[in-house]
């Protein structure tokens, strides 16, 4: 089934470069194109897409504002800023944003983007986010920054937080980002969908698999989808395995 997709943006040649691009992608159905926040509410309600190519400084209401709307409705679209500035990335939090592609956009990042929201259709995004623990704390993604611009790494695909030194490893479905927020802010932020196993590291209780032990009686935890174990600090052994019976 094609992703019917909605562009909102207030410059046409934007949306014309956008167009374009769903064109080369294919499996993508264009259902319509607004130039204002206020547009893409009128349209999303209308049309009903899969997903909206959201751009953030509009007239009349601007992107951010659109999105926060739109999350609110019973069966809300995936909304993905393509947007020329970076510094909203953290914003984008509060809307649930799906994707961040910062302009000019590159083929390859739309196509990854839409690939992303195609896992889930619109009523499956909806329960999830709001069956989800993280979204109790408002967060559903981790934006972590890259040579071509802000990525919003979702939540559930986390497995772990590592601290080295100033910087936290976040390692993910996709690979390891780095991010600068500190363990003590991400456990506070999500106590229910991550566990601290050692005082550098945190771990996602969605993707924990098994606990282990050696002989010499060191605690290891397996994440799904990562071919190493890590290491468990003896002082929160005990609490682990009280936690979760493993």
């Amino acid at each position: 089934m094609k992703l019917k997709t909605l562009i909102v943006d207030d410059e046409p040649p934007a949306r014309e470069r956008l167009a374009s691009l769903l064109a080369e992608i294919g499996d993508v159905l264009l259902v319509g194109e607004g130039g204002s926040g206020r547009e893409a509410l009128e349209l999303t309600m209308d049309l009903s897409p899969d997903v909206v190519l959201l751009d953030v400084r509009m007239p009349d209401m601007d992107g951010l504002e659109a999105a926060q709307r739109i999350a609110t409705m019973s069966e809300p679209p995936a909304v993905i800023f393509t947007t020329a500035y970076d510094e909203y990335a953290i914003n984008a939090f509060e809307a649930q944003a799906a994707g961040y592609l910062v302009k000019p956009i590159r083929k390859d990042k739309l196509a990854a983007a839409l690939a992303a929201c195609r896992r889930l259709t619109r009523p499956q995004l909806s329960n999830a986010e709001s069956a989800s623990p993280a979204s109790a704390a408002g967060r559903s993604h981790i934006p972590v920054r890259r040579r071509d611009g802000i990525k919003l790494i979702p939540l559930a695909e986390i497995r772990c937080f590592l601290a080295d030194q100033k910087y936290t490893t976040v390692r993910h479905e996709g690979g390891d980002d780095l991010i600068e927020a500190s363990l003590r802010l991400l456990e506070e932020e999500f106590p229910g969908s991550f566990v601290r196993i050692h005082r550098s590291a945190l771990v996602s209780t969605r993707h924990l698999e098994r606990i282990e032990r050696d002989p010499d009686g060191q605690y290891f935890v397996r994440l799904k989808g990562l071919p190493d174990r890590l290491t468990v600090s003896r002082r929160m052994a005990g609490d682990l395995r009280e936690r979760f019976r493993l």
